[in-house]
């Protein structure tokens, strides 16, 4: 009898043991999503709107047992991982070709293949669009600048240097208000007469985003008119509005200025024969019919020239939809002139950012943390750097430094991107940590400090990094906020052992989102800044 509830506890262990090492499998693993829980692994990074395609990859590793870890990082992020000399990754997922082709890789990339495409459209409340007369016939850029500039019309918009829906919407602008030419050249950007168009434009974004995905569901919490956004979340936007009993938005094809993400699949051969054969089989799973047809579901197209019958009420035309359109792939621009257009949207075009740092000097930082904490403030503050992820300040940017512990310290504010920018910079580093936490007073005071401006000239946001549990009011901050009546995200890094509670209650007020610097404080900054 001992010996046989020896046995049975002894199981009872080995079992929950052999949970807890799955669980750490999957956590270690670095992947926002593991899939399946075969002894095969299969490592993808991705762009963020195929989280959607999860489910159908599901089945896929579960039916060969095998493992598909996922791992979403912005397009930007991923030609850079390409140009890298290693890749801790068996396969890329951009949302365009154009990522792979920018690219200057000294990897070995094979059997690349477009799974779905879908174009990036203007997501309409369908009420607006019918003021403003888009509904029912074919709608141009310089349609839309109209009500942009009247103040009509404002949107929300990925970043152009971040996001490949944003970069594609910039893309199909530019070509549209220069006519459209054959290819686009340096010389095209050069003009004042796009400088003037493209800055009108651009100043309708009212809400900007690191991410296609992240956009959708933004725009799902707020209050906004519009977003540009792939076809595919708009429909799923749609769904989403449709059953919470709001209106839905029309989609506006923009028809001089349509440009279109093909999502190529590629694998990186690093020469393991078996992970390519994997690959290759879970490629082919995704280009046959029944998984297309699946894939379409969601909103995607499998051609350029319409889709499938049984998709077609997917694809609704009281939404504006147009499943029988034919798309006409746009010519994308060569490296050089890609990077300068992104240089110039980034420094020149876009509205310029507002950005409060709440950085906590508290006494738990002292050391490596705070050490951490000026290696990525420098990534951002000092030019040279931040030009490498195109993170750059615009002549018209401002940037706000309010350090706090157990209060605020003393702000600090440089205007442009120049001499003011270094300052800063050198006052982020010459600070000591110690003292309490108390970052809704410093919160706090970045809302007084926005009442200084203009909010409808610039894209504010907070931006809070703390590694402790705050003392302080949330209600007071909350009160504060309400009284503001402007929409100025509070976006939060998680660092230490910060209360990620407390943090998450911050984003929810503010429709915004909580960064985990616990591993990556740098690529956490340079993430959050991407969303502004």
């Amino acid at each position: 009898m001992r010996l046989r509830k020896f046995v049975t506890l002894l199981l009872v262990l080995l079992t929950t043991a052999m949970l807890f090492a799955g669980c750490d499998s999957a956590r270690d693993s670095g992947a926002d999503a593991v899939l399946g829980s075969g002894g095969k692994i299969l490592r993808i990074v991705s762009g963020s709107e195929n989280r959607e395609l999860e489910p159908i990859l599901e089945d896929f590793a579960k039916s060969e047992g095998v493992r598909i870890e996922m791992t979403y990082q912005g397009s930007l992020d991923i030609m850079r991982l390409l140009e890298g000399e290693e890749l801790p990754y068996d396969a890329v997922w951009p949302a365009s070709s154009l990522w792979l082709d920018a690219a200057d890789t000294p990897l070995n990339l094979k059997h690349a293949e477009s799974i779905s495409i879908t174009p990036v459209v203007f997501g309409i409340r369908q009420s607006l669009a019918e003021e403003l007369g888009f509904v029912g016939r074919e709608v141009t850029v310089g349609d839309l600048l109209q009500p942009i500039r009247s103040g009509e019309l404002k949107f929300c918009m990925t970043s152009a240097t971040q996001s490949n829906s944003g970069a594609s919407a910039y893309i199909g602008f530019l070509y549209a208000l220069l006519g459209n030419p054959e290819s686009l050249t340096s010389a095209d950007l050069e003009g004042e007469s796009l400088r003037t168009q493209m800055t009108e434009l651009l100043s309708g974004v009212d809400r900007s985003s690191g991410s296609s995905d992240w956009l959708k569901d933004m725009f799902l919490q707020g209050d906004f008119d519009a977003m540009v956004n792939y076809e595919c979340l708009v429909i799923q936007a749609n769904q989403e509005l449709g059953a919470q009993g709001r209106e839905p938005l029309y989609v506006v094809y923009p028809t001089d200025g349509l440009t279109i993400a093909d999502s190529p699949l590629a694998y990186v051969d690093q020469g393991d024969r078996e992970k390519e054969e994997l690959f290759l089989k879970l490629q082919e799973y995704l280009l046959s019919a029944d998984t297309q047809s699946a894939i379409q579901r969601t909103g995607r197209r499998s051609s350029y020239t319409g889709v499938n019958e049984e998709n077609r009420d997917v694809f609704r035309e009281d939404w504006g939809l147009q499943p029988d359109r034919v798309l006409s792939p746009m010519k994308m621009p060569a490296q050089q002139v890609l990077f300068q257009a992104l240089d110039l949207y980034q420094t020149e075009f876009k509205k310029p950012s507002l950005n409060v740092y709440c950085l906590d000097y508290s006494g738990s930082m002292a050391g490596e943390g705070n050490r951490q904490l000026e290696a990525a403030m420098e990534q951002l503050l000092i030019q040279s750097n931040a030009r490498e992820h195109f993170l750059q300040a615009s002549s018209r940017e401002v940037n706000i430094l309010i350090p706090f512990s157990g209060e605020p310290m003393e702000v600090c504010t440089a205007q442009g991107n120049g001499a003011e920018l270094e300052s800063l910079n050198s006052t982020v580093q010459d600070l000591e940590p110690g003292g309490g936490t108390d970052m809704y007073a410093a919160a706090l005071q970045g809302l007084e400090e926005l009442k200084n401006y203009d909010l409808s000239q610039y894209t504010p946001a907070i931006i809070l990094l703390t590694d402790g549990q705050s003392e302080g009011s949330y209600q007071a901050f909350a009160d504060a906020y309400q009284e503001l009546g402007a929409q100025v995200p509070v976006f939060s890094i998680m660092f230490g052992d910060a209360d990620e509670s407390q943090l998450e209650d911050l984003a929810e007020l503010t429709n915004a989102r909580v960064f985990d610097g616990r591993e990556d404080l740098a690529g956490a900054f340079r993430s959050v800044k991407g969303y502004n």
